[in-house]
């Protein structure tokens, strides 16, 4: 696995819920809010302030002009929005186009990949996009962006990818970032601006590009601090390259005070998430430790993956253990599986 990590000089809103109608045989009956039990229902359930603010009756719903609703809606998944269809009719019938892009979404990703009871088939997964794209729905022109980027029809891709970005998608907004630090010539200050949105909407994967950008200089002045602060959020996200860069902020001190308990644990994680070179470092740690069978386990997994280096660490330690010790640890690697990660 190549993995890009250290700079060197060469890498849902969730549907907040809403008093939904209450749906009896197919009808959509409005709540009282007149009634004494359902006032009484709002004073123990609201959060939006006083009582009175809660007089706003249902209907008012269908008051959202219907453009502003299916922008906000645009990155919905179908389940938010199959419930925030359910509010009113109005929105029922707004949100119809995105439903219907919804379900031509998983027939391309069925198409794309061949699965779901149908052979693959590229050019009826861009069409199924393309048309989830056209009724609005930001997954699609992802997804079609991405074909395109493969087609290496870039221009196009970059146009779905703008269009998903500007309507608030971390997806599209993290995508067009990319594709803005790849272009040649770069346009990093753009990509910058494009990564921080995706970022501050919880894309690990932004956040990780992000604090590279900054930790390098590109696009923005070198920040190590903001670098670091960003390597940390993508870290507690998940993604095992922000793992080991962080862990590598504590044990120099860069960005963050020198802590060598911080560095030890995050290069732990990375390695337990299959991190071949966390791995490595992280079974010279061990051996350092005096901790012989740990630290073989490590690095007879970081040479499965790859670091060579790491065979004649492991061959120096092999010899100082018994052949009982030196089967155990193989079976210990052999038994190994990556805990749950982004990469």
């Amino acid at each position: 696995m190549t993995q890009r990590t250290w700079p060197d000089r060469s890498d849902g809103s969730p549907y907040t819920a809403l008093q939904l109608p209450i749906v009896i045989k197919g009808e959509n009956r409005q709540p009282d809010l007149n009634s004494g039990t359902h006032k009484s229902k709002i004073k123990r359930h609201t959060r939006f302030g006083s009582r009175s603010s809660q007089s706003t009756n249902a209907h008012d719903f269908a008051t959202l002009p219907f453009d502003i609703l299916t922008k906000i809606a645009a990155s919905f998944t179908l389940p938010q929005l199959r419930a925030a269809s359910l509010v009113c009719k109005s929105w029922n019938d707004a949100l119809r186009p995105l439903r219907e892009g919804m379900v031509l979404l998983r027939w391309g990703k069925r198409f794309k990949h061949g699965r779901g009871g149908v052979r693959k088939n590229l050019d009826k997964a861009l069409d199924s996009f393309l048309k989830g794209a056209a009724r609005g729905s930001t997954l699609a022109m992802v997804d079609a962006g991405l074909m395109y980027w493969e087609m290496d029809k870039k221009e196009a891709a970059i146009g779905l990818y703008r269009k998903a970005a500007e309507l608030g998608d971390p997806a599209g907004q993290f995508n067009l970032g990319i594709s803005y630090l790849q272009a040649q010539p770069p346009n990093e200050k753009e990509a910058v601006e494009w990564l921080y949105q995706a970022s501050i909407a919880g894309h690990v994967r932004a956040q990780y590009q992000l604090a590279l950008c900054l930790h390098r200089g590109r696009g923005a002045d070198c920040n190590l601090q903001e670098a670091a602060r960003w390597y940390l959020k993508a870290a507690e996200g998940g993604y095992v390259r922000a793992m080991y860069n962080i862990s590598l902020c504590y044990s120099v001190g860069e960005g963050f005070p020198l802590s060598h308990r911080q560095a030890r644990k995050w290069m732990k994680r990375a390695a337990d998430c299959g991190h071949s070179k966390a791995q490595f470092e992280h079974g010279l740690g061990l051996f350092s430790e005096g901790e012989m069978m740990k630290a073989v386990v490590y690095l007879e997994l970081a040479t499965r993956a790859g670091e060579t280096a790491a065979a004649h660490v492991k061959n120096v330690i092999l010899q100082q253990l018994s052949a009982t010790s030196h089967d155990h640890a193989m079976l210990l690697a052999d038994s190994w599986r990556a805990l749950p990660s982004f990469r």
